[in-house]
């Protein structure tokens, strides 16, 4: 599903619509959910206010403006400014470890900046930085990177975000990371030696995490999903009243307005946890109906990969799709008890600007992939370049 339309250089300009106008229905059923969170009695729970979904709106509307936007700049150009904006998100991250990082409230991690009344967590940036410069990395080297001083090259790329985010404690950003990584290394031309010793090293990976970087509250959060009930510490106090929550919409649910007494707090329900509060007013219908728009989303960016014009652009929607598959199942696994609590946002939907304006933001780019897939354009790109 396309649309166009004229772009600066009087040639048409091809749209992905079906794929912008599904994030911006997810968009507008998370601006919903949260304005009805604020007039519910979960709101005096929760503390939040009015402020939520206003900051929930704005971002919604500035985000599909920069995804637009994106879809105007070619993607090939915007690659190769990888040298400015890498240092800056790379800054940014760094300064989270300094007093201007802090750790919000009921977060085990400090990986946010205030600034002032301004809040947002860099990491966010650094996904979006991430997806460019492997893209471009692996676009460069595909021919020569199962050499073994390349490949080498290839996964210090990948390693450096993970261990950043790592540093910071946010495990759960640290897993998008590598899944983002492992997807977009597997869809380039690795050797299969590559891949058979791979889950070797993935598995010494996660003993050394295990034993050296997890806190022991980090591996009862694990544990305890192996072994439900038996928790004296009440870990799995929020995972339970998320399912009770789920359950208590029943099939049709109870409405978005109306019944907000008879709506269960679950902490961080307007964040980690906001499916579980769709649940209850959409019921289970609704729920699979906003699992099946996210799975649109993911497969649609997906099937964008095999129709761009070339090998970077591939990279970049499969670099995208993994960071919105990897964030879709993690959210719904920790909301159906699959997967331990580790703090990270459902796409389009969780509370969170930065969140909402840099997912548009990577949507934009696979826009960008989309749109310059067979025309050229002359504002932005010159016919006779490399």
């Amino acid at each position: 599903m396309k649309s166009a339309f004229k772009n600066l250089s009087g040639n048409k300009h091809s749209v992905d619509i079906g794929l912008l106008f599904a994030v911006l229905v997810c968009s507008v059923i998370s601006t919903l959910l949260i304005y009805s969170i604020s007039k519910s009695g979960i709101s005096e729970t929760e503390g939040v206010g009015d402020s939520y979904w206003q900051t929930q709106l704005f971002s919604t509307i500035l985000g599909v403006g920069v995804a637009i936007l994106l879809s105007f700049v070619d993607y090939r150009k915007l690659v190769r400014l990888w040298f400015i904006y890498t240092p800056i998100a790379l800054a940014l991250v760094a300064l989270t470890f300094t007093s201007l990082g802090y750790q919000r409230d009921g977060a085990d991690d400090k990986a946010w900046l205030r600034l002032g009344s301004f809040q947002f967590q860099p990491s966010e940036i650094l996904k979006i930085v991430f997806v460019l410069t492997f893209s471009y990395h692996l676009s460069r080297d595909e021919e020569d990177m199962n050499k073994p001083f390349h490949m080498i090259l290839l996964c210090i790329h990948g390693v450096i975000p993970i261990g950043i985010v790592g540093l910071q404690g946010d495990y759960g950003t640290a897993i998008v990371f590598a899944g983002m990584f492992l997807f977009m290394i597997c869809s380039a031309k690795i050797s299969w030696k590559y891949l058979v010793t791979a889950p070797f090293v993935i598995a010494g990976g996660v003993l050394a995490m295990w034993f050296f970087a997890l806190s022991d509250f980090h591996k009862k959060r694990i544990l305890i999903l192996f072994h439900p009930g038996t928790d004296p510490d009440y870990i799995e106090y929020q995972q339970d009243l998320g399912l009770k929550a789920l359950e208590s919409g029943g099939v049709f649910g109870k409405g978005l307005f109306g019944l907000s007494d008879d709506y269960m707090y679950v902490p961080e329900i307007h964040n980690d946890f906001i499916f579980t509060f769709a649940g209850q007013v959409f019921g289970f219908v609704g729920s699979v109906g906003i699992l099946i728009i996210l799975a649109y989303i993911c497969l649609k960016v997906f099937a964008d990969s095999h129709i761009t014009r070339d090998r970077l652009g591939k990279f970049i929607c499969i670099g995208s799709f993994g960071m919105l598959f990897m964030h879709c199942v993690m959210n719904i696994g920790m909301v159906l008890k699959a997967a331990p609590v580790i703090g990270v946002p459902l796409p389009f939907m969780s509370a969170g600007g930065t969140a909402m304006v840099s997912m548009y933001a990577v949507i934009g780019i696979v826009l960008s992939t989309y749109s310059h897939r067979a025309v050229v354009y002359n504002v932005f790109y010159d016919d006779n370049e490399d």
